[in-house]
């Protein structure tokens, strides 16, 4: 399955919004929509033909009473008993959909690493720097864009941190 090159004229407005976005923080790679859902890193890495561990997804969760987000590898899950106590949080949860909206502007699934009306604080999984190109939503369900761990960081100013402590065990994903 390949991308439609559509021109950023025919992306969705939210799409749209984004590559803006992505453009303005000096951002080359282009956001491509498919015709085939992306919500999920499975749904992303099959479109793409990529591996499962280069998607780079963007979820919303609540340290104590604090939104955050974990930019994390399409295989791991986020062990959100290390992110506490990572975070110094006494519990992190994950946020639920309307809580993701008012954060990021974006529905889950198609959380994009920008263009979000707050400013929450941003981890990203350490284990990401081990893959190049990454690829992230780009505000909807079916739009993505390549970039790299450094680029990530640069953009979110996401903090590299363990978001996991094995890919098998009982995380959010």
């Amino acid at each position: 399955m390949t991308p439609t090159d559509a021109s950023h004229d025919a992306l969705h407005p939210s799409a749209q919004r984004v590559a803006d976005a992505l453009a303005a923080a000096g951002v080359a790679g282009i956001v491509h929509e498919f015709t085939v859902p992306t919500r999920t890193s499975q749904e992303a890495a099959e479109a793409l033909g990529c591996t499962l561990a280069a998607i780079a997804s963007c979820l919303v969760f609540y340290a104590d009473d604090e939104p955050i987000v974990v930019i994390k590898s399409g295989i791991h899950r986020v062990d959100v008993d290390l992110v506490a106590a990572t975070l110094g949080a006494g519990a992190v949860r994950q946020a639920k959909a309307d809580e993701v909206r008012a954060v990021t502007g974006q529905p889950i699934g198609g959380v994009a690493p920008v263009n979000w009306p707050t400013s929450p604080r941003v981890f990203i999984d350490e284990t990401l720097v081990q893959h190049d190109p990454l690829w992230s939503a780009a505000g909807t369900p079916n739009a993505v864009f390549p970039t790299s761990f450094e680029e990530l960081v640069a953009i979110t100013g996401a903090s590299p941190i363990s978001i996991t402590q094995d890919t098998t065990g009982g995380g959010l994903r």
